[in-house]
Formats: C-alpha cells, structure tokens, sequence
C-alpha cells in the first residue's frame, strides 16, 4: 500500500492562482509524489478555520504526501512489531494489513519516520539528544520527556516526517485556501462519501482508501483514525510561528476517527470537519486505538 498519487494538471494550474510567484516542481520518483509549491505561504483567513486565521502568514513546506494513514504492513516492515489493536477481524472484503496502524503516541512516529528515512537512504528529519539515528534515542518514553520533547524538525531534510497542522489542514483542504469552493469534511459535503466515522465503522476501522480521496487524491482525511501534527496544541493567534508553538502539554491531532471514544458531548462527526478539529490534541506519549499517523516529506 505504498502508494503517492500526483496532482492533477488542473489541480495544479489552480494551485499556480492561489501561490502566485511560488516555484512548482514536477518530478516523478519512483514514489509518485504529489508536486507542491515549496516553500509557499498563505496569507490571510479561511472562514471557520483555528489556523488559516487573518493576520496569519503560514508557510507550507510539504512537497509530498502520502496518499493514506501509515498501514500496519507499512509499520510492521520498519518497525518490525504492530502494535495495533485493531489486528484480527477486518470488515468484509478488506484486507487486515491494509488497515491503519494505531495505538500510536508521537515518540513513535518519529522513530517510525527517521528509520523509514535511513532505510531507504533519505536524510531523517527528526532530533533527538543530538542524534537522528533512532537507536541513539533509547526506549519510547512512556511517561513524558525532556529530551523527546524537545526533539526538533529539519523541515529542509527529505526524509519523512509528520506534517504540521496548518500542513495537515492544507492538504485536507486539497489547497483550497480561499473561502469559495470549500467542503465541510475532505472531499465532499456528504460524510458517508468520505469518512468512517461513528455512523457506518462498526466502531472499528477499515482498510484504507476505500472511501472517495479529496481534490488531492488523498484519502482518509476525515475519519478512521486520528493523525497526528508535529505542533504543540495551543491557541493560534496571527504571531503564532508556522510549526506552532515552541513547546506545550498535548500535540495535535486532526481529522476525525471511526468512532467517539473521548466522554464529550461534541458530536463526532464534526470532529471529521475540515474546520473544526482544534478540540483534538494528546499527550505525546498516550497511545489510543483511535489514532494513527499519515507522512509527508520536503523534498525528493
């Protein structure tokens, strides 16, 4: 299920209107990405939205994107383990490997992108205790820590790495950064069109890309698991940097899973909207069968 998709020709004139003066790149790995103007700002608000706020300039460093949520055969073949709860007993006519990885804390998707990294010869992203080279890191913490905590992203690297939640956002949004032509969840107005979520999971998830993708070919955006953002959760004003805050209690997580687990009286599927994911946040350590994780990279 290792698969990228690339950027339609019209997506990508439309993309020349909204970042007029940004480079467009157009190369063809053997991973076929999605081409992304790099770097691009967007400047200015998008109605509903926490973090495409007016006053804010964001800069947007992803150049591509994977086309679904990490997969356990994805996971299991770096990490060499899949940990996921969700490991027996797929729906019907789904295949269980294909499923997205869960029970994820954020200490974990940065040895998952750094080793994915080295394995296939790309520079990693991620530092920790002054070494990319997870096997210098010692053991996940279960507990908070200093030292992952205050791990640090080469945003310029092109290994893999989790987006940022205005990257997150942006992509979910299929680049749209205007106020016309926005959708309520990625992709569509209609939740059941590109969503699991708590009305049609079964209260479990599914093999991914099964449901329609969103204006970039991206699909699972809304719904199923939760991903995780590089960003400390924190309120956004119009100083607030394009990586989020410098440091804070609980790291972002957006997009909406397959069904409510947290005691709130928020209806969940307004957790799958494009705009109204800010409630979603955990600690960095918390591992959960409701949250996954989705890479991105720089550059080739």
């Amino acid at each position: 299920m290792k698969s990228f998709v690339k950027l339609g020709f019209a997506m990508m004139i439309a993309m020349a209107f909204i970042f007029m003066g940004c480079k467009h790149e157009s190369n063809e790995p053997e991973t076929m990405p999605i081409p992304r103007p790099v770097p691009c700002q967007v400047v200015g608000g998008i109605e509903g939205s926490h973090v495409f706020i007016d006053g804010r300039t964001v800069d947007i460093f992803v150049a591509w994107a994977s086309d679904h949520e990490v997969t356990q055969n994805e996971y299991e073949a770096v990490m060499g383990t899949n940990p996921s709860y969700f490991s027996s007993n797929p729906a019907s006519r789904e295949t269980q490997e294909d499923r997205p990885e869960e029970r994820m804390c954020w200490y974990d998707c940065l040895v998952y992108c750094n080793k994915r990294s080295l394995n296939e010869g790309l520079t990693p992203c991620y530092t920790v205790k002054g070494s990319s080279n997870p096997s210098d890191w010692g053991f996940v913490p279960t507990s908070r820590n200093s030292d992952w905590d205050a791990a640090t992203c080469n945003f310029e690297a092109n290994g893999y790495r989790l987006p940022t939640e205005a990257e997150w956002e942006y992509l979910a949004r299929g680049g749209n950064t205007s106020n016309s032509g926005q959708t309520v969840y990625s992709g569509s107005d209609i939740i059941d069109n590109v969503a699991w979520y708590k009305g049609n999971s079964g209260n479990k998830t599914h093999e991914v890309k099964k449901k329609a993708p969103n204006a970039f070919g991206l699909y699972d955006m809304s719904g199923n698991v939760r991903e995780w953002c590089w960003d400390w959760a924190s309120w956004i004003t119009a100083d607030t940097p394009s990586v989020g805050a410098s440091s804070g209690t609980f790291r972002v997580m957006r997009g909406g899973d397959f069904g409510c687990s947290n005691n709130t009286e928020v209806l969940f599927d307004d957790w799958c909207r494009v705009d109204n994911n800010c409630l979603q946040s955990g600690s960095p350590y918390g591992r959960n069968d409701s949250t996954g994780f989705r890479v991105v990279r720089s550059a080739n």
